[in-house]
């Protein structure tokens, strides 16, 4: 086949499925704490803040209402993800590991209370991110994307930790650590993302001259559950 018969690259696609697996990535590995700069945080702190530099990306570009439905096929693809991972786990194995027990088990069998909380947080945070993100560019006729995008991750994120920690971690970690750990997550979620912003500011401007597509959500429904 000639390349020039090749469909173009769509690249709308490409950032959800990069979405899409950087939520699968964070979601079987976010109940895990670790320290870093001398705070307990979840492992995912340290690459979940790319799905919101690229619900960022896709919002600032194609719009609210593609974010949302971008947004509702992660979810979905998360809770498919999650159930097989369940079912995976708690299928017994066919031959018993040496001194007992199932570190697939062990490594896949998240609680139930971990998922839902994952699910509902990302939901409500990407929400938040994507409805401050569009709002202030219509407020700002497109102009200072550096401080939307910082601004709609600082709510997000907030929106998100806050919502993830106390549904999964509420009653496990003693409420003085859960309180640092919301804190120090959320500021260093902040942080990834605003150490790449410049790569943030040079895919969004790429994407619009290839695509030819800059929009603005003046009329648009900001119901987050619609699926068009």
């Amino acid at each position: 086949m000639n390349s020039r018969n090749f469909p173009k690259l769509n690249w709308l696609a490409v950032v959800l499925v990069l979405h899409i697996t950087f939520l699968l990535i964070s979601d079987a590995t976010a109940a895990k704490i670790v320290m870093v700069l001398g705070y307990p945080v979840s492992i995912s702190v340290l690459y979940f803040p790319i799905t919101y530099i690229l619900a960022d990306i896709i919002t600032e570009v194609y719009g609210y209402k593609i974010a949302r439905q971008i947004l509702w096929m992660s979810i979905i693809c998360s809770a498919v993800a999650g159930t097989v991972y369940q079912l995976a786990a708690y299928y017994p194995p066919a031959f018993p590991f040496e001194g007992g027990g199932d570190p697939y088990n062990t490594v896949f069998a998240v609680v139930l209370r971990v998922m839902v909380a994952g699910w509902i947080a990302v939901f409500a945070g990407d929400i938040s991110n994507n409805y401050v993100l569009a709002k202030l560019k219509v407020a700002t006729k497109g102009a200072h994307f550096w401080l939307r995008a910082i601004a709609s991750t600082f709510v997000g994120q907030f929106v998100n930790t806050v919502i993830f920690y106390i549904i999964a971690l509420y009653g496990i970690l003693p409420n003085k650590i859960l309180l640092v750990a919301i804190i120090s997550g959320w500021l260093m979620k902040v942080g990834v993302e605003v150490i790449l912003l410049p790569v943030t500011y040079k895919v969004v401007a790429y994407l619009k001259r290839v695509e030819g597509v800059d929009t603005y959500d003046f009329d648009t429904d900001f119901n987050p559950f619609l699926f068009k």
